[in-house]
This record gives C-alpha cells, structure tokens and sequence, in this order.
C-alpha cells in the first residue's frame, strides 16, 4: 500500500493537483502533516475530479504521526545542495514497493515547497529518493514530482517477499533506546549525539531488519540497561 504524505504543504492549490495526480495513477490515501491552508474551495478546483482523495486526506500534527505504522518509510530530497547521494530513484522506490505484501505500508514524504524536508524529519525515514532532474535545473514543483514517482510505483508487477517488517514507530523506538544507552556508555557525546548516530542509523537500514530482529536487539538493549543499572548501584 502506498501512502502519500505531504509535510507542511505551503499552497491549497498544489494539494489539490498532488491529488489529482495521486489517483491519475490509481492512489488515494493522502496525508497531511503540521500546519496547512485552508483547502477548501483551491484544492478542490486544482484536484479536478480528485476532490474525493483530498476529503479523505488524513490530518496529524506530526511527521512522525503519518509513518509511525508504516513498514517502509521514504523521505525525497532535491538534487539541489545535497552533498551525498541519495539512496533511491523512483524507479528503485518502486522496486521496494513491489518486495512488499498488500498489507505492509510504504509511506512516501514530500517536504515544504520553499525548502523541503528538515534533516531530523529525513533522519526519522529509513530511505532517501530523489529524481535525477538536469543538474542545471534540478527542482521540481510538488505535483510533479509526485507524478513521477506516482508512475513508477504504477509500472512494477509486485513480487512480494512474505516476511514481517517492523513499523516506523518500533524501529524509532529501538533507535531511541540504543541512543540512549550509548550516551550513558560515554559512546555518543550527550551534547550531539545524532552526529555519530545518523551513521548508525544508516547502518541499520543497510541490515534490512525484519520484526523479530528488531525484537531482539529491543532484547539486548533491555538487558544491557538492567546490568548497568547493577553495576551504578
């Protein structure tokens, strides 16, 4: 299942036209995180037929509230400034999409208009994407760049691999636990811990968990809480 999440959008209009463009290719569940215009009547006349997809758009004060049950999780990024690669071509995001079941969510996020994604709602997504646009002239506005990746998703037969992934909310859980506790390990320096840790997490993605794996590891760090907790007292 694919879910669109738009963060912040800036202009009704450019809802209406994501949504237009969502069921050009046959998607429908639209989210909307943080603060937003008022949509009605623009994004009704830009949805043009999709009106249906943006009255039952979901609204959450949060990124973190629109992947928390997502399996998958993708924030895109412009090629403009970016000083590493990112991850994923839409062609690659469809690719995983195709590896999931029908029940398993992959969440896609688009950033602000003006300036995109912050580095910590990238940090809170397991992926990176971004469309190879001319270097000269990378950016593209925000319905577009949903369409684009809104038709790669259509094109790909699934080939589902049948194993339990983990959510946003249980990899977050697990990341925050491991932070936590390489901080009191004097491992990560309490003052700026994500510095280091973003590599960790990165680490993780690169490992593909499933749930059980997750499970475990949330074991591990339990375990290592209760001994250092024996140990100080």
């Amino acid at each position: 299942m694919i879910r669109i999440v738009l963060v912040e959008p800036r202009e009704a209009g450019n809802v209406g036209a994501a949504a237009r463009v969502m069921k050009n290719f046959g998607f429908d569940d639209l989210w909307i995180a943080g603060e937003h215009p008022a949509l009605s009547p623009l994004a009704g006349w830009w949805a043009s037929g999709a009106d249906d997809v943006v009255e039952r758009a979901h609204f959450v004060p949060s990124l973190f509230d629109a992947i928390a049950d997502a399996h998958v999780t993708v924030a895109t990024t412009s090629l403009r400034g970016r000083t590493a690669a990112a991850g994923l071509d839409p062609h690659g995001v469809a690719q995983l999409h195709a590896s999931l079941r029908s029940d398993q969510i992959l969440a896609l996020v688009f950033g602000r208009e003006d300036h995109g994604l912050t580095s910590d709602e990238v940090a809170l997504c397991q992926h990176t994407a971004a469309i190879p646009t001319n270097p000269a002239f990378p950016t593209m506005n925000l319905a577009q760049s949903i369409g684009v990746f809104s038709f790669a998703l259509s094109t790909i037969e699934p080939r589902p691999r049948d194993r339990d992934l983990p959510t946003a909310e249980m990899l977050e859980r697990m990341h925050s636990r491991i932070q936590s506790l390489l901080v009191e390990a004097g491992f990560l320096h309490e003052n700026n811990p994500d510095r280091i840790y973003d590599e960790l997490r990165r680490l993780v993605t690169r490992a593909d968990l499933d749930e059980r794996e997750v499970t475990i590891v949330l074991g591990i760090v339990r375990q290592l809480e209760w001994k250092m907790r024996r140990i100080e007292n």
